[in-house]
């Protein structure tokens, strides 16, 4: 569990001042700077001096002050999602309408632009089971991708991931862990297909080279010709993604 600390002001070479929420976590090992639509917190093991934190955060300010300039916090805020009201959200690239129907057991119903939230007469459990129907769908939308695209991108880059892992992820699109196994964020599955294969082709191509080099982003431009009109695209619109998948699956993220 965190132990909140205190919130520390990080000054930028423009002369604005960053708030960031220092926490104390039991397990971790490391100090790790994280940035969402809450703001920026910097997670340090328990007996981390207050000069190492200091540190880290100002050889991080400028990724820092990016990634809070990306997401816009003082844009307008997405309506909260509500059992019975609805609303709309982007799919695959495409604004899609959300709808809500009576039905004998939970399920979701997906035509054309539209999906269809199905379940028993509400209760207070209707918000939670709607968020994780709601995620399971987004996840099979990214896994249904991956599969097809995996059997002709392997063979490219000449090695196999071992395992696919989908899930909301703070700040990233996808990672790399030691296993080989990829993580992709599940907020991919509401950006174009487009988007969400670059990010898969990035994360495949680092079986083969581990860092950002040179050779590593030629062999991504060799199967991804498109990809910095990918990644400025993520860029772009990246916090509303983030943002969109708060609201549709909050109770269910990690």
């Amino acid at each position: 569990m965190f132990e909140q600390g205190d919130w520390l002001e990080l000054p930028t070479a423009a002369g604005a001042t960053i708030r960031v929420l220092k926490s104390v976590h039991p397990r971790a090992r490391r100090l790790r700077l994280t940035v969402t639509s809450k703001g920026a917190r910097i997670t340090c093991p328990r007996g981390t001096h207050p000069s190492q934190v200091s540190a880290f955060l100002r050889t991080n300010v400028d990724w820092l002050e990016r990634k809070l300039d990306e997401l816009n916090l003082d844009g307008e805020r997405l309506p909260a999602l509500r059992v019975g009201v609805p609303t709309t959200f982007p799919l695959r690239g495409q604004e899609t309408d959300l709808f809500w129907a009576d039905g004998p057991y939970p399920r979701i119903e997906h035509a054309g632009e539209s999906l269809t939230l199905v379940l028993p007469r509400p209760g207070s459990r209707a918000l939670p089971v709607a968020r994780g129907l709601i995620a399971s769908f987004l996840e099979a939308q990214i896994r249904r991708d991956v599969s097809r695209w995996l059997a002709t991108l392997v063979p490219l880059v000449g090695a196999a991931p071992t395992g696919l892992r989908v899930r909301p992820l703070k700040s990233l699109w996808g990672s790399l862990d030691a296993r080989d196994r990829v993580n992709l964020d599940l907020s991919l599955a509401l950006a174009p297909p487009a988007a969400l294969r670059y990010v898969l082709v990035h994360e495949l191509c680092h079986l083969r080279q581990r860092n950002h080099s040179r050779k590593f982003w030629a062999w991504v431009e060799s199967i991804t010709p498109d990809w910095r009109e990918q990644r400025d695209w993520l860029r772009a619109n990246g916090s509303g993604l983030k943002a969109e998948l708060e609201r549709l699956v909050a109770d269910v993220a990690d």
